[in-house]
């Protein structure tokens, strides 16, 4: 049984250097830092958003070899007012921040174009980081310059990888699955449950939809929660509702299914797994403004697979 997601950070050159992206958005396409319009004394609005994606892989019913593997990614976005703040300024105040439980993290890899890491104000829990302000002016003025309509621009400044420790304990879900496969029918079912101690604080999991594929020529299906079947990929589906700790029926459940064979017996597949969760991560790292003349207007996390 495995939870969706990649498996290692990959790595666009050889010297741990990797692709980071920068992009603008239009007006109205969702919401970012704020105003389009700043004055020069104010201070600057930005937005940042923590992205962490959960692979994990169950084999059998042995919580212990479990294998989670969580890679992060941390955006900042600005104003689309920032730039010509920046360009009419000859000497910007300096970007800095620093990410806190980095000792939870490994493998933090930041913009190496945009970011330098002071090493003075870092310990092992607080990762320091300064803009290249030249660099930085830069970029937002060409991203300004090819995206007039813009309301604010995106840069990824970190990618890092978390810390796996084996074990069920840092998946969010934990799963496992029974097959019992007869010459006529296959008893499935997958059983799941909600943790929300691998979370930084406890919120719902949505989207959460299973599939697995059974051979053996399935003639019909019936299931607790129901399901779709599709016979042209022999997999079976289901939209799952919510997962969280309000209830004991809603933080775990399972899904039994029959299926009718014409010619079986079903060999056990692998289950998958998908969800997200929203206002939370799974690392618990933490992004704080150093200096001064900036402010964040919005911080976002989430975490999916």
């Amino acid at each position: 049984t495995k939870i969706n997601g990649p498996t290692s950070m990959i790595r666009s050159d050889s010297n741990g250097s990797m692709t980071f992206n920068i992009s603008s958005m239009p007006v109205g396409s969702s919401r970012g830092p704020s105003p389009l319009t700043i004055g020069m004394s104010d201070t600057i609005p930005l937005a940042v958003a923590f992205t962490e994606t959960v692979s994990a892989y169950f084999k059998g019913h042995d919580a212990k070899k479990c294998v989670v593997r969580t890679l992060g990614n941390v955006m900042m976005s600005f104003p689309a007012g920032v730039v010509r703040v920046f360009t009419e300024n000859p000497s910007p105040v300096l970007l800095s921040f620093c990410i806190k439980n980095t000792n939870k993290l490994e493998e933090i890899i930041a913009n190496s174009s945009m970011l330098t890491k002071n090493e003075a104000q870092s310990t092992p829990d607080v990762h320091a980081y300064e803009f290249n302000m030249a660099n930085l002016i830069e970029h937002l003025r060409q991203q300004g310059e090819q995206n007039k309509a813009a309301s604010y621009f995106n840069i990824d400044i970190l990618k890092y990888q978390v810390k796996s420790l084996p074990g069920v304990d840092m998946t969010p879900l934990p799963l496992v699955t029974y097959w019992k496969c007869d010459e006529n029918i296959t008893d499935y079912r997958l059983d799941y449950r909600y943790n929300p101690s691998a979370m930084s604080s406890a919120v719902t999991l949505k989207n959460v939809t299973a599939v697995v594929q059974v051979d053996g020529d399935v003639s019909k299906m019936q299931s607790i929660p129901s399901g779709n079947w599709d016979p042209v990929t022999k997999r079976a589906t289901w939209k799952l509702s919510d997962i969280s700790e309000v209830s004991e029926q809603e933080s775990q459940g399972c899904i039994r299914a029959k299926f009718e064979l014409n010619k079986g017996p079903s060999k056990p597949a692998t289950t998958a797994m998908q969800f997200a969760g929203e206002g939370a991560t799974l690392s618990g790292a933490e992004f704080e403004l150093t200096g001064s003349g900036y402010r964040i207007s919005l911080l976002k996390k989430r975490f999916a697979t």
